[in-house]
């Protein structure tokens, strides 16, 4: 999947992922915070285009926040 170049620099898939699950967690709900205060203005001024791509990168940090919420101990 290749996702569009990031609305906020924060939600940049490109950029480091921390090592840490604090972190990496941490990451991801500043990616959401962003794009969610990025889709409302969006919405406020009625671009389409631009608000699907938004839609398409919420989905993706989403995506990422489900995978490392998961247990990594489960399996064991």
């Amino acid at each position: 999947m290749s996702l569009s170049p990031a609305l906020s620099p924060v939600a940049d898939v490109a950029s480091h992922m921390p090592e840490h699950r604090g972190d990496q967690l941490d990451r991801v709900a500043a990616a959401l915070d962003s794009l969610h205060g990025e889709r409302r203005r969006l919405e406020r001024l009625g671009f389409e285009t631009p608000l699907q791509r938004c839609h398409d990168q919420l989905r993706y940090w989403q995506f990422v926040g489900a995978l490392l919420a998961l247990d990594p101990e489960a399996g064991r």
